[in-house]
């Protein structure tokens, strides 16, 4: 029966989905870092499962428990979209994740894929592919360092492939339980391949400002990111920013609205420098 109530709820998200101009796929919305605790910089696990060391006279030493390293796997999955019929046929499917393994208490491994599909008057107008692989070093300490690749294809700005590689470092500027804040800087390699115009090989600064903050006893949660990215030694910037809220429904399953914008200084002839949009869609987040 639950089971049918997600679904029934999920079909139903899609079809209310709402667009303004149009589709975009933003940079990485991320998962937020654990809340360090004092001890954060060790495992914790429970006395009873603890290797406990014994002497020759077979007592166990006093202060001698090994701690159990433990992995946590957390991911986030966005569904959401739009169906009309009659003066404007439209179609639209939109699905975004995001996915953070704590390998240890130095490394983690993130990744934030996502896909837009859309037809507008039977034309194929969205075909967006976003896929990227992250690491991180030291993510529970104040000064943190990172170092990602990511692959874009887009039909909306006629790209063919973006390929980019950087790494850079990060900043909490924040670290409460119930309020988030980080800056990231990284220096990034971009190569972008475009359908119509010449192909462009850059070095660009990106900085993002990511927050995250939560209300009403955790059920409501707001969050923010904003990147910059100037070339350097030319004039081509781009600069996105977002701002969500998400209400709780169950545990694990959340509403969520968001409110978008991206610009490019450089596109193809016929496409605008501007994409602004408001969604509305299902989150189904665990840890």
């Amino acid at each position: 029966m639950k089971s049918r109530q997600f679904f029934f709820l999920s079909f139903f998200l899609i079809l209310t989905h709402t667009v303004l101009f149009a589709q975009i796929v933003e940079q990485p919305d991320p998962l937020r870092p654990s809340t360090a605790t004092p001890d954060s910089t060790k495992a914790k696990t429970p006395a009873d499962s603890s290797k406990k060391v014994l002497d020759s006279t077979g007592a166990v030493k006093k202060d001698t428990t090994v701690p159990i390293q433990t992995h946590i796997f957390r991911y986030r999955f966005t569904a959401d979209g739009t169906i009309t019929s009659g003066n404007v046929n439209r179609t639209l499917l939109q699905l975004t994740s995001a996915l953070d393994y704590e390998l240890s208490h130095y490394f983690k491994l993130s990744s934030s894929p996502s896909f837009v599909y859309g037809r507008q008057s039977g034309i194929l107008a969205e075909r967006e592919w976003f896929g990227d692989f992250r690491t991180t070093y030291r993510y529970e300490k104040r000064l943190y360092y990172l170092a990602f690749g990511s692959y874009e294809r887009s039909n909306l700005r006629q790209i063919n492939n973006r390929w980019t590689v950087a790494g850079g470092f990060g900043y909490k500027l924040l670290n409460r339980k119930r309020a988030y804040i980080s800056v990231t800087d990284v220096i990034m390699n971009e190569n972008t391949d475009f359908i119509e115009l010449q192909d462009i090989y850059i070095i660009r600064n990106s900085m993002r400002v990511f927050g995250e903050y939560t209300l009403a006893n955790d059920r409501v949660t707001v969050t923010h990111t904003a990147f910059y990215q100037p070339a350097l030694g030319q004039y081509n910037i781009r600069w996105n920013a977002s701002l969500s809220v998400q209400v709780k429904l169950t545990s694990a399953t959340s509403l969520r609205t968001t409110l978008a914008n991206a610009y490019e200084s450089l596109v193809v002839p016929g496409r605008q420098n501007n994409d602004l949009r408001f969604t509305v869609g299902l989150v189904y987040e665990r840890k």
